[in-house]
């Protein structure tokens, strides 16, 4: 442990308002002079750099120091953010958000407060509220940004901050994309000592009618139809609960069975080891709930309710992309004009390209996240559906679309629509995949994530893929390679392989490093033309699939 760690691991100690870490800060100090060697592999992480301002904003591990997140780095950021406000035409309307885990309020006042002691109106978020609102909100009210203090479904430990372009065009309540996040970063490095920014009380806090105008937003494009439908819903201990509650009675559905144990919000997550409806196990209490009462559907939200799940009690989890099939065709089916666009991302299915090809409607493929799906199509083109394979969706309509993100609460009430309207017809949504599969091919998809201590392995992986490319997965040769990295078919760059497979099916893998957390993740899709029945050419793409996962797993481990 270098002097020059501790002595600015003091100094920030003596600049840091937040008493808890300072305490913190203190105790890690003393058990570093005790020659604590952990203690100082902390230390020395947590001085190492600051968090990255990117397009997904912040995110990483609550804690004192740079590289974590707390009351300094949250002040810091939203100085930056004043200043780019600033730099963009002056005096701005920024709204602010907040999800129930730990110290998310706190963030939401201090980036308040910031921002309205450097002359910006800021708006307030009446309660911890879904992400989605917050999009919403940011386009209902006209703001010049929006901010989301939440870290959606990363481990207890972790927080976050998600920043929103606003204005008047498309693009208002969408993510932010390059070149913002480099300016916004840019300015926080010329923020100074958080105890020299001007605070600011006099912002508003909006009331309950801001979660009034979402929800009318968000039912409108529902269709009307057969309302009979036995759901139960977890919220995953998050914030989505009361808010999808509301919006399935309104849309004319019954109240859900709820999870009671994951229904309340609780930042320290008790029930799962991991909050995220993908993980193994996260979906283990609603789908024996569901079990028990015999229900037609689970649904599910994450912590911030962005993202839904669907599950079929005594099947289980719908994977995204089969999720995404369902809604596309059901959204198509409510929508009419030649200027819809769908769009989904590289690592998605290409099930959604069939459909569109099939239906005679737009569609594009994205890099991954929202911030570009919600960026999707172009002057005379209307976006009615996007979604990304990680549980991602957004529903528009032929009144546009109420939320520029992937959001959980209205992707639920078009998804339970869609169920009830196959229940009333004496089928599933198993029924509706097969009838897919006829239209346009099985399409199966798995995927796999090898997480490190180290980036450097990552970078080393994808360096070495991209010299020596394999001659196959499996038993599917490589017919192709596609390199994001050059920005394939006019993409911007990003760091992403696709290998395109042939022999005997069809398929592709595609690799890329996760933008959040130390992961590289592999995405594979087999695709087969089915002659005759379903559930054969199904178990015959599942073992193939399982075959070609095998093989992914080998290429990427070694």
């Amino acid at each position: 442990m270098t002097t020059d760690t501790v002595a600015r691991a003091r100094a920030w100690m003596e600049r840091d308002p937040d008493p808890a870490t300072r305490d913190e800060l203190a105790a890690l100090l003393e058990r570093v002079a005790a020659g604590d060697v952990e203690a100082a592999a902390d230390l020395g992480d947590r001085f190492s750099g600051r968090l990255e301002f990117g397009t997904a904003g912040l995110r990483g591990a609550l804690g004192a120091g740079p590289n974590r997140m707390n009351r300094v780095v949250v002040m810091r950021t939203a100085a930056g953010i004043a200043a780019w406000l600033h730099a963009r035409g002056g005096a701005g309307h920024v709204v602010i958000g907040y999800d129930a885990r730990h110290r998310s309020a706190d963030f939401a006042r201090d980036s308040a407060a910031v921002l309205t002691g450097a002359g910006h109106r800021v708006s307030l978020l009446p309660a911890p509220l879904p992400t989605p609102v917050l999009a919403f909100a940011v386009r209902d009210l006209g703001a010049d940004a929006g901010i989301m203090v939440t870290a959606s479904h990363n481990p207890p430990q972790d927080n976050g901050y998600k920043v929103y372009v606003g204005g008047d065009g498309d693009e208002a309540g969408a993510q932010i994309v390059a070149p913002v996040d480099a300016e916004i970063s840019e300015a926080i490095d010329e923020v100074g000592p958080v105890g020299d920014l001007p605070s600011g009380t006099e912002w508003t806090v909006l009331g309950r009618e801001i979660v009034e105008r979402y929800l009318a937003a968000v039912t409108a494009p529902v269709p009307a139809g057969p309302r009979d439908l036995s759901i139960v819903y977890t919220a995953m201990h998050g914030v989505g609960g009361r808010v999808l509650v509301e919006a399935l009675e309104r849309a004319g559905f019954a109240a859900p069975e709820v999870v009671g144990a994951q229904f309340d919000p609780d930042p320290d997550f008790p029930t799962v080891s991991f909050p995220n409806p993908e993980e193994p196990g996260a979906l283990d209490l609603a789908m024996a709930a569901g079990e028990a009462i015999g229900a037609d559907l689970v649904v599910a939200n994450d912590p911030d309710a962005d993202r839904l799940a669907l599950a079929i009690p005594g099947h289980g989890p719908l994977t995204g992309d089969e999720v995404g099939g369902l809604l596309a065709e059901f959204v198509l089916d409510h929508t009419t004009g030649d200027d819809r666009v769908v769009a989904t991302t590289i690592v998605s299915s290409s099930l959604l390209g069939m459909i569109a090809r099939g239906r005679g409607v737009h569609y594009e493929e994205t890099l991954t996240g929202f911030k570009w799906l919600a960026r999707a199509g172009g002057p005379g083109t209307r976006r009615v559906f996007a979604y990304e394979e990680a549980l991602g969706y957004c529903i528009g309509g032929d009144a546009g679309r109420p939320v520029a993100d992937k959001d959980g609460i209205g992707a639920a009430l078009m998804a339970v629509t869609l169920t009830a309207r196959a229940k009333a017809e004496g089928r599933t949504l198993l029924d509706l995949l097969d009838d897919q599969a006829r239209a346009y091919g099985l399409h199966l998809s798995d995927q796999l994530s090898v997480r490190v201590s180290d980036l450097s392995l990552i970078d080393a992986a994808m360096r070495r893929l991209r010299a020596q490319p394999p001659a196959a997965f499996g038993p599917l040769k490589v017919a192709g390679v596609d390199d994001f990295a050059a920005g394939h078919a006019g993409l911007p760059p990003t760091d992403a392989l696709r290998f395109r497979l042939e022999g005997g099916a069809r398929g592709r893998v595609t690799l890329r490093p996760s933008g959040t957390e130390p992961k590289l993740k592999a995405y594979a899709e087999v695709v087969m033309d089915v002659d005759g029945d379903v559930a054969a050419t199904r178990a015959q793409g599942s073992a193939l699939l399982a075959e070609l996962m095998a093989s992914v797993a080998e290429v990427v481990g070694g």
